[in-house]
């Protein structure tokens, strides 16, 4: 029997409390938009710290989330955050006879724990190494306003990093090195694994796993100092040991210190990453490739699927909650990958892999949180393949 591929991910886990229909333009809203970067107020499309928000809304003499949810319960709590979330997609796409899902994090011995564990027993990941402390489950409350950026919708998201401040290194052991690929998902939520990603991705390289990489906007570092580029690990000696990095039009910028995308771009080139993916919501994605595990790809731009928006436009899906489509992007490329690693592969088709993406961000607006409980093996695999299919030929022509 053939060995199975060996996909290992660490990375953000968490619980989301999704609000959904809130006005960032309400009267009882806007007093808690954020005055300056990093102030620890709300801004849509990033993350802020409950214990700032809480601390800019005693500023202001308000009581803060109160005042913006009213008292009202969510209209859905789910699994969330950027390594859980991608890994699980990625596996519900792929074949579990011939690869395995690992995923390595943190949970509290809570009632949000064992939120998790009742829907990850529905899932193909795999969590053995998904460790369990007495500390708070990591959780986030997203708010939803599906009327914003001319109704294409826009999230918020209040962290509460709970378990995750004190998971490092140590408990990443010899079999997540020994993984075919390796993926650090969102790992600004889990401050010791962000901070020694140098060490990590090296290590990775050095056992021939191939590296990707998918951030989440990194609060910690944009309150310390807003007016320098963060960090991803302890020095840019990380960017030339990601195979696959893949991040929003934000985070780029961030990310590397520049001012527009194309420098961003030209940075991340320069610092030796093998291959870029930089996602903008309903703007075009930007792609490049080194040429060394994916095709050379100087720069290309690929659109959002016309399928997805008829479709959503139409009210055939869920129209407006784009909770979790980043997360869902990632893991549509990963299935990917590892589909082209299974067919032997030499040169991976990264425009391939990132359709694949394109396609799985787009259809998680058809539902609402960043996971999908599939109610059989290859449900969401038959919802997703037809807008591939439809995809595919949207760009080529």
């Amino acid at each position: 029997m053939t060995k199975k591929l060996t996909i290992s991910g660490v990375g953000c886990s968490l619980v989301d409390n999704l609000y959904n229909n809130i006005s960032f333009s309400d009267n009882n809203f806007t007093p808690f938009l954020s005055k300056e970067s990093g102030d620890g107020g709300l801004t849509p499309g990033n993350l802020v710290f409950k214990r700032s928000f809480e601390k800019f809304s005693k500023n202001i003499n308000k009581s803060g989330l109160k005042d913006i949810i009213l008292n009202k319960s969510p209209n859905k709590i789910n699994i969330g955050g950027p390594g859980i979330v991608s890994m699980i997609h990625a596996a519900q796409l792929s074949d579990k006879d011939t690869c395995e899902f690992n995923f390595y994090g943190v949970r509290g011995n809570d009632a949000n724990g064992n939120f998790i564990m009742s829907l990850l027993d529905k899932t193909p990941l795999l969590v053995d190494n998904y460790k369990l402390t007495d500390d708070e489950t990591p959780s986030t409350v997203v708010l939803s306003d599906p009327n914003y950026n001319d109704g294409n919708g826009e999230r918020i998201f209040i962290n509460t990093i709970g378990a995750a401040w004190e998971y490092s290194s140590v408990e990443l052991d010899q079999n997540f090195f020994n993984s075919d690929i390796v993926v650090f998902g969102g790992t600004a939520l889990m401050p010791l694994i962000h901070d020694h990603l140098t060490q990590l991705l090296k290590k990775s390289k050095d056992s021939g796993c191939i590296t990707i990489v998918n951030t989440v906007y990194d609060f910690r570092n944009e309150r310390t100092n807003s007016t320098s580029k963060w960090p991803l690990g302890n020095s840019d000696d990380s960017y030339k040991n990601i195979d696959l990095l893949i991040m929003d039009h934000e985070e780029a910028i961030r990310l590397s210190g520049k001012t527009n995308i194309s420098q961003a771009m030209q940075f991340f080139k320069d610092s030796g990453t093998g291959a870029v993916i930089v996602t903008s919501g309903m703007d075009n994605i930007r792609v490049f490739s080194n040429g060394k595990l994916f095709g050379t790809i100087d720069y290309l731009e690929m659109p959002i699927s016309n399928a997805v928006s008829k479709d959503l436009k139409e009210g055939k899906g869920h129209s407006g909650d784009t909770t979790g489509c980043g997360d869902n992007f990632v893991g549509g490329v990963i299935a990917s990958i590892v589909a082209q690693v299974q067919r032997g592969i030499s040169t991976i088709d990264l425009i391939e892999a990132s359709s694949w993406g394109v396609v799985s961000g787009g259809t998680a607006c058809f539902f609402m949180g960043g996971m999908f409980e599939e109610k059989s093996n290859g449900e969401k695999m038959k919802m997703i393949k037809p807008y591939f299919e439809k995809y595919k030929k949207q760009i080529i022509k």
